[in-house]
């Protein structure tokens, strides 16, 4: 409520306001902050009510914590998280406080947020952990120490808030602003001069500029981008987008490339194990045994692979398991120490080159080389078929109770596990989709080159296929020039993920990221619109602004309409509000300096500025042209101030002709021409929103109907206040029926102006 009327114009209004009821103009006064104490009002009730909507939207995708309380393992909100507690952190979760490791096994932390370090971190009992960081593999307890900002990512976020960091739309935002300011500060400061040069007191004169700068400044502006945004964001959760940053929308709107991953966005996500083989290709349970083992007992995040895996079979005993080597994205590959016959047995299960890196030997105690050229036959086929395929490979470690990487060698190559992920319906048509609206979707997967380039085929995206070791052999200018023509990028590591979004952005575009796992987060960081699911790794619904209730690119094409329609309100708002007012301000200064009285009367101004922002207020709610929605929209700071100028050029004349249609034609003293134009500009700044909310013909292009139904309602409550009781106390009288007559043609004629104007200046987002 208080930042309202804390804004610097509507101050020394506030206390202009005051002297001027302290000298004795105590009506006046009274009348003046009455006006602004409703349009504060008006403001603060939009922008608390989308304040409140979008509180509502975020608690369906919040990160939850598990605790240990009374006993039990609970989930709570991370934000509830009090000293004391024991969090159970898992491979995904963020570490929500800092915290003492009570107890670990195999813990890996990714610290990058707070050290800029890509590597994981080791961790074992009575180590320090970090609000902020996440668990890249490993399970653990800890016993929270800090919370909040008494944390060492606390006390760095409240550094960081101290800068300035601003996004595209607070940037669009501020340069708006300083365009206002430089047309304020000469148009009111001209006027003031005149005013005192025609010997106007000098209260009178200072009330007059300051009511004059209130209203060439669009008062409404945060409470419309607010509620713009917020009923953007309301109508993206109907259509299962949850918007995590307001501001993002406008981003979201913008983007003009996509970077997603593969599963469960350009394939099913219904990942079904096919077979399982031995190294000469024959059907192995034996192999499918092995796999069961080391997706049932291994303990780190759960993935569709293991759960295609274990999907109709009973889990393994988890008695079984003695000790675990979690899965890295380096090595590509995880391991379990099992129990049997022999007394321990390591199990290993991974990308296929990961796996066989390690291995000498093949079943049957051959050497490998015997077997690999057939193994590596056998995966390319199945891979080109579009087939995921992983390997197993073994090696006893009898006596053996733990077991580390280094035990990941000379092993023996089991077999193979091939899953069957098929492209997902209208994905192709999703994809042709966002391209009608000028977005280019790119694959980056970590998948083997020959999979992603059989996905990338059935849904429409043309190759070559590029990989993460020729993205490596490219310095940053390289890669920016390769991925500019390149849609299709596999065998990838998450730092090329994030390497790839910097290339796409280097280039200029707008670039949205699509991803749900552990990997994901560096990406999601780097991408001017992060975009994850809500059944994601908590990292990577941490790091989006953008959280999908379903993984789905259809989904986003309807999220960038959305985006596109609120930014294209907002920018309604402003354009026609700007261009109103400007013309407003130069109308007032030309009366000002040729009428032996002052146009218009400041509390009428402000009066004035309340009434036409109403209907300014239902605008986030307007229907928009289906061809504004098909090319991405910006801010156009040039393209405002042209605007401004043109329309507001053309208010002003038909200002001036009003001027002399109540002087020289009706012959109207101070009162009735103060009516006269109070109503005129009232009626042309609400006509004028219905005409150039649209580059169509208006009565092509059918406005929102609160729009329409609030705009109609104030010309007639305009129309009606001469004949009321508050007349008087607001300077106004009734006028006769023909001087109405002749400023309904005027407004027509007006209107008609504008519509041949914005031919010739067609209207651009």
């Amino acid at each position: 409520m208080l930042a309202q009327f804390t804004g610097p114009t509507v101050m020394i209004l506030i206390v202009a306001t005051v002297l001027s009821m302290l000298v004795g103009d105590l009506a006046d006064g009274l009348i003046i902050l009455v006006i602004i104490a409703a349009s504060g009002a008006l403001g603060f009730w939009q922008e608390h009510s989308a304040g409140r909507t979008i509180d509502a939207l975020l608690v369906r995708v919040r990160v939850e914590v598990e605790v240990l309380r009374d006993g039990r393992e609970i989930s709570v909100p991370a934000e509830s998280i009090v000293p004391a507690d024991v969090v159970v952190l898992r491979a995904g979760d963020i570490v929500p406080a800092d915290a003492t490791v009570l107890n670990a096994h195999d813990l890996l932390v990714d610290e990058s947020v707070l050290t800029g370090e890509p590597f994981p971190v080791e961790k074992a009992a009575a180590a320090e952990l970090f609000a902020g960081t996440n668990v890249a593999s490993g399970t653990a307890t800890a016993c929270v120490s800090r919370t909040g900002p008494d944390t060492r990512f606390g006390a760095l976020a409240t550094d960081l808030a101290g800068q300035d960091v601003v996004t595209g739309f607070e940037r669009g935002l501020t340069r708006f602003g300083l365009l206002l300011v430089r047309a304020m500060i000469v148009l009111v400061s001209a006027i003031f001069v005149v005013n005192l040069v025609l010997d106007r007191p000098l209260i009178v004169s200072v009330l007059f500029s300051l009511a004059l700068a209130v209203g060439l400044t669009p008062q409404l502006l945060p409470a419309i981008v607010a509620v713009s945004l917020s009923i953007g964001a309301r109508r993206m959760a109907a259509e299962r987008v949850i918007v995590k940053r307001l501001d993002a929308i406008e981003d979201f709107g913008t983007m003009t490339v996509l970077c997603t991953d593969k599963t469960g966005t350009l394939t099913a996500g219904a990942v079904r194990l096919d077979d399982a083989y031995d190294p000469d290709g024959r059907r192995s349970p034996h192999v499918l045994h092995l796999a069961r083992l080391n997706a049932g007992l291994q303990r780190g995040y759960p993935n569709p692979l293991d759960a295609a895996v274990l999907s109709g079979a009973p889990r393994p005993d988890p008695g079984l398991l003695l000790g675990e080597v979690p899965y890295d994205f380096h090595r590509k590959r995880l391991s379990v120490l099992v129990r049997d016959d022999d007394g321990a047995l390591l199990v290993t299960k991974g990308a296929l080159e990961g796996v066989l890196a390690v291995c000498t030997t093949a079943d049957g105690g051959r050497p490998l080389h015997v077997v690999e050229d057939e193994v590596r036959r056998r995966f390319a086929e199945l891979s080109a078929d579009g087939y995921r395929v992983l390997g197993v490979a073994v090696k006893p470690l009898p006596g053996r109770t733990t077991a580390t990487v280094d035990d990941e060698a000379g092993m023996t190559l089991a077999g193979l596990l091939a899953f069957h992920d098929p492209a997902k319906e209208g994905a192709a048509e999703a994809i042709a989709d966002l391209a009608g609206l000028g977005i280019s979707v790119r694959l980056i997967t970590g998948d083997n080159r020959l999979a992603a380039e059989h996905v990338a085929r059935q849904v429409g995206l043309p190759g070559p296929v590029v990989t993460g070791a020729e993205i490596d052999a490219l310095d940053d200018a390289g890669l920016a020039a390769l991925a500019a023509g390149t849609a299709v990028f596999a065998e990838v590591q998450p730092l090329h993920k994030r390497r790839l979004v910097a290339a796409f952005r280097g280039g200029g575009t707008t670039v949205g990221f699509l991803g749900d796992g552990i990997n994901d987060a560096p990406a999601l960081h780097a991408a001017d619109v992060g975009i994850s699911v809500d059944n994601a790794a908590d990292v990577a619904k941490q790091a989006a602004a953008i959280v999908l209730l379903d993984k789905n690119l259809a989904v986003i094409a309807d999220g960038v309409r959305l985006g596109r329609r609120t930014f294209a309100n907002t920018l309604k708002y402003v354009r026609v509000t700007i261009s109103a007012n400007f013309g407003n301000v130069l109308s007032m200064a030309a009366a000002a300096a040729f009428l032996p009285f002052l146009p218009m009367l400041p509390r009428q101004i402000l009066l004035l500025n309340f009434l036409s922002d109403i209907p300014a207020t239902t605008i986030a709610g307007d229907s928009v042209d289906a061809e504004q929605l098909r090319r991405p929209s910006a801010w156009d700071i040039a393209g405002i101030r042209n605007f401004m100028v043109v329309f507001g050029l053309l208010s002003t004349t038909f200002d001036v002709a009003t001027f002399v249609t109540l002087r020289m034609g009706f012959g109207a003293d101070e009162q009735l021409f103060h009516t006269g134009w109070f109503i005129e500009s009232t009626a042309t700044e609400l006509a004028v929103m219905l005409v150039l909310r649209t580059a169509k013909p208006f009565y092509r292009s059918r406005p929102g109907r609160a729009l329409l139904v609030t705009s109609a309602a104030i010309v007639v409550v305009t129309v009606a206040l001469p004949y009321t009781s508050l007349a008087a106390p607001l300077g106004l009288e009734p006028p006769p029926a023909l001087l109405l007559g002749a400023l309904a043609a005027l407004t027509m004629l007006y209107v008609a102006a504008n519509e041949l104007a914005k031919r010739r200046f067609p209207l651009t987002a």
